[in-house]
């Protein structure tokens, strides 16, 4: 079975996959033999067959490094000498990573924000509009873009030339500021705006996803609900008020919970336009640079536990959301 372990050559690659499926048609077939017979296998190995796989691939690979990581963010940067909380004492303390903490501060608070808003905004403007297909597939493009493709889009968008005469800018932003008489900006250099020109980045792609879910939201709202509402004098905003953003408040927990959790891990962006120079890392950029270019594996992980436990009271809040809309329908 070495073979198997070195996949070096083509077809030792081709037995490898040729392994893997054999091995997922004997185990689905297995599950399916014991459905087809509920009589003779008890219905507890059915659902371990079902569940097993899940939480077998739960332990090993969400679960296990987990709690290595835990116990990492205890040691020192070679993982031989216990240091107690002096990792997590440093991540909370050191100019360096409170600049992080704050920086990620600001990307929970204003990227899932704006991005609900201005999805909110343009769902109910394109409702049912003449062009409305049309105009919902410009903004949910972005969303087809990976965020490393999208950030290179944007480092173009933002890019910088000197002011000097026969100097063309080739960055969109800054050509429009030359054809206003306005000089040119370092976009991804000038503190603290950077960070704000970062997060333009991840509002573009979210956008779409957040009309998305709140356009079928507002359709899912009934017509008796609304034609009620016309009837008492409600149009405009105040029909947006008190009919159409209460009545999708379940969609915009969810919209603002999921955008929020993407932007704690945001990590692409912030590699690719800058590498978190010029006081823009983030959380979890700081992780993978204490990890893997300073070679702190202790600092790293505890970075990755403080990144852990920001995300728990935002899942913890959207499962509870979500378990009051059930109860409540």
């Amino acid at each position: 079975m070495d073979w198997l372990l070195e996949a070096g050559s083509p077809a030792q690659k081709f037995g490898v996959m040729a392994v893997a499926i054999l091995l997922f048609v004997v185990v689905m077939g297995a599950i399916l033999f014991a459905v087809d017979r509920p009589k003779r296998v008890p219905r507890w190995v059915v659902a371990v067959g079902f569940v097993g796989p899940a939480l077998l691939g739960l332990a090993f690979g969400l679960v296990y490094p987990g709690l290595v990581t835990i116990k990492n963010s205890f040691f020192d940067r070679s993982g031989a000498e216990f240091v107690g909380f002096d990792n997590y004492v440093t991540a909370f303390t050191n100019e360096q990573f409170l600049i992080v903490l704050r920086n990620t501060a600001i990307w929970v608070l204003v990227a899932p924000v704006l991005s609900t808003l201005i999805g909110l905004v343009y769902a109910v403007v394109v409702d049912r509009s003449r062009f409305e297909r049309f105009a919902k597939a410009l903004i949910f493009l972005p969303m087809a873009i990976s965020m490393v493709g999208a950030s290179i889009i944007w480092r173009f968008v933002y890019e910088f030339k000197p002011d000097q005469p026969g100097v063309q800018q080739t960055g969109l932003l800054n050509q429009l500021l030359v054809w206003l008489g306005l000089p040119p900006q370092q976009f991804l250099i000038n503190q603290p705006w950077n960070t704000v020109f970062l997060i333009v980045i991840l509002i573009w792609i979210q956008s779409g996803f957040a009309m998305t879910l709140l356009s079928a939201a507002i359709k899912a709202i009934p017509d008796d609900i609304t034609e009620a509402a016309r009837l008492d004098g409600l149009h405009g905003l105040g029909m947006f008020r008190y009919i159409t953003v209460p009545s999708i408040r379940p969609a915009l927990v969810v919209v603002l919970t999921t955008i929020a959790i993407t932007t704690l891990k945001v990590f692409d962006i912030v590699r690719t336009t800058t590498a978190g120079q010029f006081g823009t890392s983030v959380v979890a950029n700081e992780f993978y640079t204490q990890s893997f270019r300073q070679n702190n594996a202790g600092l790293g992980a505890a970075l990755a536990v403080v990144l852990f436990i920001l995300v728990i009271p935002i899942i913890v809040y959207n499962v509870r959301q979500l378990r009051l809309a059930e109860e409540v329908r």
